[in-house]
């Protein structure tokens, strides 16, 4: 008898060719486990795909939301599609995979202590995590430039049809609020999404300046509200447990092979979420 794991991995980036020996080496730890990608697989769609289909192809279930890298549009991608069009797409390519996205039914996690709802969130950034000495967006992309840190997002991630990002941000904001309201109010849930739903963990940036392209202050008390047994999160590239008024949020990236590289161990296995309830397989 082995016991499944709610597994989590995110920043993969297997356009770089370290990170994509890293990725057709991850396997299961225990039959039935499930994997959480929490974005920033690549950028192409061709890679996101024969990333994603291999990891369907090993895990019991595979549960993604995208990540800013995801969403943009590289001039060397076949498929030049942008914004809500681009996201789109890769639902409708998850979809065949047997990939679950943030635009599914909730999947039910049975762990040692009862059911979770796990839910995959498409929220981005707004720009209101600002800086210190910034007083607004205007300002905070003026620290940003000044000290080099601009985030390319703002020449590759297209928000078509909302006229700017915070724009797209604040209709998922809507969304998956509304979504998450329907959910069972006995149940708690592991909340995924690509940038941290709190601010706490964005204090460990090495370059504060690029705080503004991490999140949104309108999550804050989402945690809490929607009863969350951990969070899981990418993008900071600073893998780790932080926890915030009691609730774990797991920062699960790989990263760029500049920054694991220079580790004295080689990349953990993705992080181990939620134990699960015994099975015979």
């Amino acid at each position: 008898m082995s016991r499944p794991h709610l597994l989590a991995v995110s920043d993969l980036h297997i356009g770089h060719r370290e990170n994509r020996r890293i990725l057709e080496k991850l396997t299961p730890d225990s039959p039935g486990d499930w994997l959480l990608v929490a974005g920033d697989v690549g950028e192409r769609i061709e890679d996101i795909a024969w990333a994603l289909a291999l990891l369907a192809g090993r895990f019991e279930k595979v549960v993604w939301t995208p990540g800013n890298h995801e969403l943009w549009t590289p001039s060397d991608d076949p498929v030049q599609l942008r914004g809500e069009a681009r996201y789109g797409y890769l639902v409708d390519l998850c979809r065949g995979l047997g990939v679950l996205t943030p635009e599914d039914e909730y999947p039910v996690w049975e762990s040692a202590a009862g059911p979770v709802v796990v839910a995959p969130l498409f929220v981005l950034y707004d720009y209101s995590f600002l800086p210190a000495g910034a007083r607004d967006r205007q300002e905070a992309l003026a620290l940003a430039e000044e000290a080099w840190v601009v985030c390319a997002d703002e020449f590759l991630l297209h928000p078509e049809p909302h006229p700017s990002r915070s724009a797209w941000c604040r209709a998922r904001l809507g969304t998956t609020r509304a979504r998450l309201e329907r959910v069972d109010e006995a149940l708690p849930t592991v909340l995924v999404n690509h940038f941290p739903l709190v601010r706490a963990p964005v204090q460990a940036l090495r370059r504060p300046e690029f705080a503004p392209w991490c999140g949104t202050e309108a999550t804050a008390d989402w945690p809490r509200r929607f009863r969350a047994a951990a969070v899981v999160h990418g993008h900071l590239h600073i893998p780790g447990v932080l926890q915030v008024d009691g609730i774990p949020h797991h920062e699960v990236s790989l990263g760029y092979p500049r920054e694991w590289q220079p580790r004295p161990t080689a990349p953990e296995r993705p992080a181990r979420i939620l134990p699960g309830t015994s099975t015979g397989r």
